[in-house]
């Protein structure tokens, strides 16, 4: 009882300071359904996962309301699996995978929508197109061949680290990313408004920097140890 009152009052202040705006993705993984649920109770029906066989297990013993938003890294043999029911895949970070994913939702006659992954960190063991791929492939129209896949906007990882400026560099970048690929490619498509970027530790700095999607975990369901 002291720990769904504590995650549900994190709930609360995170939404009394976070602009109405700005989509929260409670980040749900390693948490047990019944976690789960006392933050569905308190009205929150976005949630994350970054493993496929956890987003799929706990999908089936959830309400069918909630909006499920994958958000690590996809591996391409599992994409079947979450293609059907996922709102919402943040990491698609290369050309294979949104064929693989265009040929997944084609199969069952679905629109995926999708989140392309810039590499903005200093860290190699981030995913992501760099700036000057993301051009490429875009320059190329290859991607007009995916007609069942959605392109929302972009997405982004700043590096683990306590230097803010970094961070707020980073996301900055991701930010100039985002304007130069609208005005180039999506001008007059509607859609492409999202810019994910900004955890627990770092949400505050990402939405100064334009992030219109947070993915908070520990900012919600408190630390895992």
């Amino acid at each position: 009882m002291e720990k769904e009152l504590a995650i549900t009052l994190n709930l609360k202040s995170l939404k009394e300071k976070i602009p109405e705006n700005i989509k929260i993705i409670a980040v749900s993984k390693a948490q047990t359904v019944e976690t789960i649920m006392d933050i569905y109770n308190a009205n929150h029906r976005i949630f994350g996962e970054n493993r496929v066989q956890e987003i799929v297990a706990k999908k089936n013993k959830l309400p069918e309301d909630i909006s499920w938003h994958f958000i690590g890294h996809l591996q391409s043999n599992k994409v079947n699996q979450i293609v059907p029911f996922v709102d919402l895949i943040h990491g698609v970070d290369s050309v294979k995978l949104l064929e693989i994913i265009n040929k997944e939702a084609e199969k069952i006659n679905r629109t995926v929508n999708c989140l392309l992954q810039v590499h903005i960190a200093k860290e190699t063991t981030k995913f992501g197109f760099t700036e000057n791929e993301l051009i490429d492939f875009l320059s190329s129209k290859i991607i007009e061949n995916f007609k069942n896949i959605k392109i929302l906007g972009l997405m982004g990882m700043a590096t683990f680290t306590d230097d803010e400026q970094q961070v707020r560099q980073e996301f900055r970048t991701l930010k100039r990313i985002f304007v130069r690929v609208k005005t180039d490619f999506f001008a007059k498509n509607q859609l492409f408004k999202e810019l994910s970027m900004g955890m627990s530790d770092d949400y505050k700095i990402a939405i100064d920097e334009g992030s219109t999607i947070v993915r908070i975990g520990s900012g919600i369901f408190g630390q895992r140890f």
